[in-house]
């Protein structure tokens, strides 16, 4: 695709940070550590999913939001995505490897990091980028059930996110109707968003099997409708199945709205760069720590190594956030 230039690059975020604005009315940021409730009352926050939640975007922009509101004490949110994963066991033919499944890595996952609240985002690759099936869904369904229910079971509250939408518009070639061939990541079902809306409400159905349900996919719908009015070519997933960084931004947005969490003013990206170093760290330590069926995955730090080398830059962080928030002479 063709790089867009720094002033387009500028209106995108200045659009996105409107949208929200519209969507979420800005408090002032917290100068003192307040009380919250649920979930921000909890030690240990879980994320869950494949590898939009791998990506961890969204987490670290969580992190830095609730560093930013003085929510003291800070939740640890430890990120456990893992790029494939379905909740279903499913896996198309043709994928390079059987797409990993939550199911055979979830005992170790709640024993070893044994939270108080598990987010799951799962269904983007549930569907295996086919074309609907009774079949297929009703295996969502139960992997689904399956999940919710093992987390409770370990003691912990859940919290579903529904899958994000997918964008057809930037992969046209790689694109089929039913009848031209097999479906799968090669060659994707031309109207697979639909299938993943089926999914959505599938998740927004289970408000009373849970703690909450959060829907990520229609805000991304409603800004990726509001940027074609003016840039019919824009997309929030150049691939059409994994969110930039403006798609990871609507997702932390509406995950801090559903928590409490308004926040004001732009992000720090410094800050955040520190933030995502920190969760990257962790995040792949945990990995390994726990363990996966995915090859190609690279190891991560022993875990007391990664937690030393997140203290550090927690330090960092702190620090940066204490001078920044100064105030500026005149």
């Amino acid at each position: 695709m063709r790089r867009r230039s720094t002033w387009q690059a500028f209106l995108i975020a200045l659009a996105t940070t409107l949208f929200l604005s519209a969507m979420h009315p800005a408090r002032m940021r917290a100068a003192e550590p307040v009380e919250h409730g649920f979930p921000l009352d909890a030690g240990r926050i879980v994320f869950l999913g494949d590898s939009i939640t791998h990506a961890g975007r969204y987490i670290a922009e969580i992190e830095l939001r609730l560093r930013e509101a003085g929510v003291e004490p800070l939740p640890e949110l430890i990120n456990l995505g893992l790029p494939s994963e379905t909740a279903s066991g499913l896996s198309e033919p043709g994928h390079p490897f059987p797409r990993p499944c939550i199911h055979t890595r979830l005992d170790a996952a709640l024993e070893q990091s044994r939270p108080d609240v598990v987010v799951l985002c799962y269904g983007m690759n549930d569907g295996i980028y086919f074309p609907f099936s009774e079949e297929r869904f009703a295996t969502y369904r139960d992997g689904m059930d399956r999940l919710i229910a093992k987390c409770q079971a370990a003691g912990a509250e859940v919290i579903l996110l529904t899958p994000p939408p997918f964008d057809p518009l930037p992969i046209a070639a790689k694109l089929r109707k039913e009848g031209e061939g097999e479906f799968g990541f090669k060659y994707m079902f031309a109207d697979y968003d639909d299938v993943l809306a089926k999914y959505a409400e599938s998740v927004l159905a289970r408000r009373d099997d849970v703690r909450m349900v959060i829907d990520i996919r229609t805000p991304i719908v409603q800004y990726v409708a509001q940027m074609r009015e003016t840039d019919p070519q824009f997309t929030h997933a150049g691939d059409g199945v994994h969110p930039n960084a403006a798609g990871h931004h609507l997702i932390a947005a509406a995950i801090l709205a559903a928590w409490g969490i308004e926040p004001a003013g732009d992000m720090d990206e410094a800050a955040f760069r520190l933030v995502m170093e920190r969760q990257t760290v962790l995040h792949d330590a945990w990995l390994s720590h726990v363990g996966h069926e995915r090859p190609g995955m690279k190891a991560g730090l022993p875990l007391d190594e990664a937690n030393q080398r997140a203290a550090n830059l927690d330090q960092q962080i702190v620090e940066h956030l204490r001078q920044s928030s100064k105030p500026q002479p005149q």
